[in-house]
């Protein structure tokens, strides 16, 4: 299986406006994949301007923001390079598209690693942030996996949140909670 790094992408439409996306990037050796879904806004820049950066996180808020609508997130612009990073970036890594295995579904961008830049100090894991974040994944999927499947998900990630939450990652873990309740209530249960 493929090492796979989430993180925020920030590509560039025409008029060199930045879109931001949580991603995943595969980690093939010393390239890395970007590989968004058909149809997107982060494919199609990609197509225009084969240049990204990715904005490598801990703030478990950040994940749970897109997925529950918020998308203005305070970006620094990346000397010498044309699409900006996330201001609460720990590192980011500057891509370069050098090939596209194309696919009806979800194309792959190779890339190669321009350069990569840190920030500020990595601090080690906490289990409820990974537990946001997991959960964030969980409500993109909400329309692909069976109503048991996603109850025993969040059972399960809950225990991370009630033995290691602080403030932030409650409040997040409380968005996406929120985000998947009004899903079943549009959608019948």
């Amino acid at each position: 299986m493929p090492l796979i790094r989430e993180c925020v992408v920030a590509t560039l439409n025409a008029a060199g406006e930045p879109h931001l996306a949580p991603l995943g990037l595969i980690e093939e050796g010393d390239r890395w994949i970007v590989a968004p879904f058909r149809p997107s806004t982060t494919l199609a820049n990609l197509e225009l301007c084969p240049k990204a950066t990715a904005s490598f996180i801990d703030d478990a808020g950040i994940f749970a923001g897109f997925v529950t609508g918020l998308r203005d997130w305070p970006l620094v612009d990346v000397q010498g390079w044309p699409a900006p990073r996330l201001e609460a970036a720990l590192s980011h890594a500057e891509l370069e598209v050098e090939s596209i295995v194309a696919d009806a579904l979800r194309p792959r961008f190779r890339c190669v690693v321009r350069r990569i830049e840190t920030h500020r100090p990595f601090l080690g894991m906490n289990r409820a942030k990974a537990a946001v974040l997991e959960a964030a994944i969980l409500a993109t999927r909400l329309d692909m996996l069976p109503s048991e499947k996603i109850d025993s998900e969040i059972a399960y990630l809950a225990i991370a949140i009630e033995k290691t939450a602080g403030p932030a990652e409650r409040a997040a873990w409380d968005r996406i909670m929120a985000r998947i309740e009004k899903h079943r209530a549009e959608n019948g249960g």
